[in-house]
């Protein structure tokens, strides 16, 4: 059974059964110290491309949104412990040629990363996949407000929804938190961990 740590902001580790790790959007809080084997990145500002922070097993696969999207495809990942594919992601300050959100596969789960993202064209499809989870931002200035957040889950109908990239600067924001009421939801605060 896959464990995910939130480390803040919206920064996670994922641990598989099989004993391989799995960073997405590596900038906040602690816990690098667990060597990777895959790092996603879905853009490249500062706060979700810290690629240097989390200690690397040989062979780590290092996998950004450059490599994830190429001429306007999104590209999929195979790797013998999880599968990562790259879907649309983008809003008033991210462009949707420079960011991508990931499904990632993995131990029989399917977890959504959005990134930073609004709507988008993709998620009223991605209901058909019976997702298990869905982390979406809503910090409302680089991102989601926390309405539109709540109409993206209802719209991807994740099993559960985990917010994250909750307020400019902090690690978690508990009073946002409060705020995202959608069926299943899941709040992790930083260092807590789930069993998905």
């Amino acid at each position: 059974m896959a464990i995910l740590l939130y480390q803040g902001h919206g920064s996670f580790r994922l641990s598989t059964d099989g004993g391989k790790v799995i960073y997405i959007d590596p900038f906040a809080g602690e816990g690098y110290g667990v060597p990777a084997d895959l790092i996603l990145v879905t853009h490249q500002h500062h706060d979700h491309n810290r690629i240097d922070l989390p200690v690397k097993n040989p062979g780590c696969v290092i996998w950004q949104n450059f490599n994830a999207q190429k001429d306007g495809l999104y590209q999929t990942l195979r790797l013998d412990f999880a599968v990562a594919e790259a879907v649309e992601a983008y809003n008033h300050h991210h462009s949707k040629s420079e960011c991508v959100g990931y499904i990632l596969y993995v131990d029989g789960v399917s977890v959504y990363f959005a990134g930073d993202t609004g709507q988008t064209k993709q998620m009223s499809a991605l209901a058909g996949k019976k997702l298990d989870y869905a982390v979406l931002p809503m910090d409302a200035t680089y991102t989601m407000d926390i309405p539109e957040t709540v109409r993206c889950a209802e719209l991807i109908s994740a099993r559960h929804t985990i917010p994250s990239h909750m307020s400019p600067g902090k690690l978690f924001d508990a009073d946002r938190a409060k705020k995202f009421t959608v069926s299943g939801a899941v709040i992790l605060k930083p260092g807590e961990e789930l069993r998905l």
